[in-house]
């Protein structure tokens, strides 16, 4: 059986889904914390739209570097490059792509 194939986006959706809904949420809040009069009880809340808005996109940011590092393909291999090949940092990067990318298959107890 052939390893599935990956076109486009189909790469760590997951943290993809992640990124956009952190972005979407943050830039939402930030605009209503700095448009919108939200005084309850004669207490402004605007402030803290404003810093978990940005706090939320500074998130994403993590969900984004994750989506791109898992759509990185060609690399060239160690040796070529001129560094050792077979390093420690090259097989934990390898294994750590290889738990990302590959997917699971579930079988079910017959």
């Amino acid at each position: 059986m052939a390893p599935p194939k990956y076109d486009g986006l189909s790469h760590c959706k997951l943290a993809l889904a992640f990124a956009v809904l952190m972005d979407l949420l943050g830039v939402t809040a930030l605009l209503l914390g700095v448009f919108a009069p939200l005084e309850i009880g004669g207490r402004d809340f605007g402030d803290l739209l404003v810093y978990s808005g940005a706090l939320l996109v500074l998130m994403s940011l993590g969900g984004w570097v994750l989506w791109y590092s898992g759509n990185i393909d060609g690399l060239m291999s160690g040796s070529k490059l001129g560094g050792a090949e077979g390093g420690a940092m090259d097989r934990l990067a390898r294994n750590l792509s290889r738990r990302i990318r590959l997917p699971r298959s579930h079988s079910s107890p017959s």
